[in-house]
This record gives structure tokens, C-alpha cells and sequence, in this order.
């Protein structure tokens, strides 16, 4: 029961400091918020850029061009050299002959009439191939065009390396804000905690030379710091469910294009608000602790 007793003073005086310190409190309050809403759109961007990356590299194929003297084991020739490629998905390596691609390509009743009025198919038989890892299509790419037999190779270099590289600079801008961010949150909140361990001065050097023991006297400004994280996070916590789900049914859950098909909300909401509260707390800790330390010298 002791142990309780303890917990529930220190509650007590935890709260009575945040009220105590009111306006400061608020203003770690509101910082808080403000960085973790700024958190909370680095993380879904993030998800986001991640989630569209994955979807590009279901959808985005390397089309190899086969010579339209290639004989059949040539062709195949070509096939194992294709499949012997370590980020080349073999189950995804298809190959299409000119006659297939032609007939594929006939649907569209405007180029059927222009099939019918030549004398020759044009189109040269092709393997269909899929990637692992996407970043390295240029050099995977690059590689099949050193194959014998192998007339071209496309894959829209210019548009995916333009992607990756804005994906890549968005996801390391978002991380490197947040950092800052969070660093930034737990320095305001460290100093609220320094003006109240500096009002209780006096409170704390009694409990010192009676004996309470370190831990005692650090659990109020901890509980503190957490309670200040925690309610700075149930603003951006409702920010993400009601605003994220928002934008997505606005925009019909795609952004300017089809080919950038936004996470449902379902799928990601409820785990950034679970990131946002965990770390809202925990800054909120870590200042109050780096405050005790740094300034208690206990």
C-alpha cells in the first residue's frame, strides 16, 4: 500500500506543479502539439512515400528487346542471363512474342487499324521483367543491354530516377525534421521542469537531508514531463484520424495521379497515433529527466 501512497502523492504533486506553472506548462503544451502535428505529417508522408515506392515496383517492369534474328535457344540464351540477375524476380520474367504483343496491342481499335494497313508486324518479341529492389533498376537495366541478341532495353529511366530521387529527398528532409522537432520539444519542456524544480528549491533540499532517496524526488517532475507530452498529443492525434481521413475521401484516395495511390486510413491512423502518444510521452520524460539531472545534480 506504501507504494501506492508514494505514487499517488507524486501524482498529486506532479499536477499540482503543472498548475502551479500554468502558462509555461501551456506553452510546453502547445509546443508539444505543434511539433508532434509536424511529426504526425513526417511519419504519413513518409508511410506514404514508402507504401507508393512498393507500388511502383509491383507496376513498373524493364522491357528487354529481343533481335528479330535471335533463334529459339538464343532466346533462351537470353532468358537465363536475365534470370541469373540476383534483383531479378524469376517468377517475373515473362516473355511475349511479337505475334502476343500484337494481338495484346490490337485491342485499341485505332492502332488495329494501324496493324492492318502493314504488310510486316513491327514489333519485336520481348521479355517482361520485374525487379526486387527498385533502386537498382538503372544498373539491373543496364545490364541485359551487354547480353547477346538483346536489341534494347526500356524502362522509363528519366521518369523513375526523377521519382526515387524526390522520394528519397522527401523521406530524409521528414526524418531529419522530426528529429529536430522532438529535440526542440524536449528542450522547452526541460526548461518548464527547471522552473519548477527551481521553485521548490528549498522543498527539495529538506527531503535531500532527511534522507528520500533519489528516485522519490525525481518521480513528480518525471510524471510531470509525461503528463505535459501526453496532452500535447491529443491534439495531433485527432489532427491525423479526422484530417488524414479527410484528405483521403477528398481526394478520393489518389494525389494527382493514379500511379499515387494514397494508404488508407485504416491502415495507418491508428498506429501514427499510437507513435505520437508514445512519443510525446517519452520527450516529455526525457526533458523532465534531463532537467533533474542536469540541474538537481542528484
Amino acid at each position: 500500500m506504501k507504494i501506492f501512497r508514494i505514487i499517488r502523492k507524486n501524482v498529486k504533486d506532479a499536477f499540482k506543479s503543472i498548475f502551479r506553472n500554468f502558462s509555461l506548462s501551456m506553452a510546453s503544451v502547445s509546443c508539444t502539439s505543434i511539433t508532434l502535428i509536424l511529426v504526425s505529417i513526417a511519419l504519413l508522408v513518409t508511410y506514404n512515400v514508402n507504401s507508393i515506392t512498393r507500388s511502383i515496383e509491383d507496376v513498373l517492369t524493364i522491357i528487354v528487346f529481343v533481335d528479330k534474328n535471335a533463334t529459339d535457344q538464343d532466346i533462351e540464351n537470353v532468358r537465363f542471363q536475365i534470370e541469373s540477375n540476383s534483383n531479378v524476380d524469376k517468377k517475373e520474367v515473362i516473355y511475349r512474342t511479337k505475334e502476343e504483343i500484337k494481338e495484346s496491342l490490337s485491342e485499341d481499335e485505332d492502332l488495329k487499324s494501324v496493324f492492318d494497313t502493314l504488310d510486316e508486324n513491327p514489333i519485336q518479341s520481348a521479355f517482361v521483367v520485374k525487379v526486387k529492389d527498385l533502386k537498382k533498376i538503372t544498373d539491373t537495366a543496364n545490364s541485359f543491354k551487354n547480353i547477346p541478341f538483346v536489341k534494347q532495353v526500356k524502362y522509363g529511366e528519366s521518369l523513375v530516377n526523377r521519382l526515387l530521387s524526390m522520394f528519397d529527398i522527401i523521406r530524409n528532409a521528414c526524418i531529419i525534421a522530426c528529429i529536430a522537432l522532438i529535440l526542440v520539444t524536449a528542450f522547452l519542456i526541460g526548461n518548464t521542469i527547471k522552473i519548477t524544480i527551481f521553485a521548490r528549491r528549498q522543498e527539495i533540499a529538506i527531503m535531500r537531508l532527511v534522507g528520500t532517496s533519489n528516485t522519490v524526488i525525481r518521480m513528480p517532475f518525471l510524471i510531470e514531463g509525461f503528463v505535459l507530452g501526453f496532452i500535447g498529443a491529443i491534439v495531433p492525434i485527432l489532427l491525423t484520424i479526422y484530417g488524414y481521413t479527410f484528405l483521403y475521401d477528398y481526394v478520393g484516395g489518389r494525389l494527382f495521379t493514379d500511379l499515387i495511390v494514397l494508404v488508407k486510413p485504416s491502415e495507418i491512423i491508428y498506429a501514427t497515433s499510437l507513435v505520437l502518444l508514445i512519443v510525446g510521452g517519452l520527450v516529455g520524460m526525457f526533458g523532465s529527466l534531463r532537467a533533474v539531472r542536469r540541474y538537481l545534480k542528484i
